[in-house]
């Protein structure tokens, strides 16, 4: 149940950055679902053997090149969902760092995300 409910978070993240991100572009809601779906498995099978493999690129860009990995990951679902078009690698990069914000944002909005945030409201003190 925990697996659908953020799938359909991220199809509905997928569907709402690429309204915004320029250079990315999606036909309709049931190609934001296939989007997510196929980020889901590349994001579990394609990404970890990406980053075992540039273990030095990322250490010596402190980690940064992960974010090449996460736009190339977008471009890679560009070419497997026809209803998904991306521009290039900078916009395949803005998109990802954008989504990420987004997915987060909803999944605590929607009581997905196990963060739990708190305020704490500090009692004045008299000095």
């Amino acid at each position: 149940m925990n697996f659908l409910a953020k799938l359909l978070v991220s199809a509905l993240a997928v569907f709402v950055v690429a309204h915004i991100a320029p250079g990315v572009q999606v036909d309709n809601i049931l190609d934001a679902v296939l989007v997510a779906i196929v980020l889901a498995f590349l994001n579990t099978i394609v990404k970890p053997l990406f980053t075992i493999l540039t273990i030095p690129i990322t250490i010596f860009t402190l980690g940064f090149f992960l974010l090449a990995i996460n736009a190339f990951i977008i471009l890679f679902a560009d070419k497997l969902v026809s209803g998904f078009h991306v521009n290039g690698f900078w916009y395949a990069l803005l998109f990802s760092i954008i989504l990420s914000i987004i997915t987060g944002i909803l999944n605590v909005v929607f009581g997905i995300s196990k963060t739990n945030i708190r305020i704490h409201k500090n009692k004045e003190q008299d000095y």
